[in-house]
């Protein structure tokens, strides 16, 4: 099983670096941002800026983990060799963990840009425990949107959810506060904002690497997201598994 999952990785892997433009947009966007926002505005406050690096950091991951995954697992489904697949033997365990993997590893590169803008341009302070720790709060954090993606790319078509998944994407960014400072969010939008899950995940990131103290609720509701997120993707698999061999 271990050798089909590093398969299946290396392979995902190799179709990512064939085809760069979704790291590339993960990784240029949050540090273009960096540059055209953080560094002008924010970049000698070291608390502000730090919290706006783990913000567009995890606005990065969430490229990967939901947008990519959401149009290429669709796509995958339109493709010949994926009901093939379906009927080995091995189960869809091993596709889904190299997805997984895959997705993961992309992200780690994604977030370096951001390190770099904000380590040498802007007054961001953060040590070494600190960043380890909110790396893996930001591996940890895109699970559930990695979730919604599958969900995505399971009820719709590949057309379909390049649109469906830009539609949440940029709207949960806005609300949870990732691209402006949720001090400055309007009443209405600040009143809505702890029940997204971007804003669980930006509210545990600053407050390894900031300092802050997390809003309770947001992270509530970011433990909800996900036991939904995860009920809803393997009811959306099973779905489609049924129409398409039964």
């Amino acid at each position: 099983m271990s050798e089909l999952v590093v398969a299946h990785t290396r392979l995902l892997l190799l179709e990512q670096l064939r085809m760069p433009v979704g790291l590339l947009a993960s990784a240029l966007f949050p540090a273009i941002s960096m540059v055209a926002f953080v560094v002008p505005f924010a970049g000698d406050d070291p608390k502000a800026a730090t919290m706006a690096t783990g913000s567009l950091m995890f606005f990065g991951a969430m490229t990967n983990s939901l947008v990519n995954v959401s149009i290429t697992v669709a796509q995958d489904r339109e493709q010949a060799w994926n009901p093939y697949l379906r009927t080995l033997p091995a189960g869809p365990l091993p596709r889904f963990a190299g997805r997984i993997l895959s997705t993961l590893a992309v992200t780690v590169v994604s977030v370096v840009p951001v390190l770099l803008v904000a380590a040498f341009l802007t007054a961001a302070t953060a040590t070494l425990p600190q960043l380890l720790l909110g790396l893996g709060v930001l591996l940890a954090g895109t699970v559930p949107f990695m979730l919604m993606g599958l969900f995505i790319a399971f009820v719709t078509a590949a057309k379909a959810a390049i649109g469906v998944s830009q539609v949440l994407f940029f709207p949960m960014a806005i609300v949870g506060g990732l691209l402006l400072p949720p001090q400055i969010l309007p009443g209405f939008v600040e009143v809505v904002s702890p029940f997204v899950p971007t804003r669980g995940v930006a509210e545990l990131l600053w407050a390894i690497t900031a300092g802050t103290t997390p809003n309770v609720v947001s992270l509530i509701s970011l433990a909800c997201w996900t036991v939904v997120l995860a009920i809803a993707a393997a009811w959306a698999y099973r779905r489609d598994e049924g129409r398409r061999f039964s």
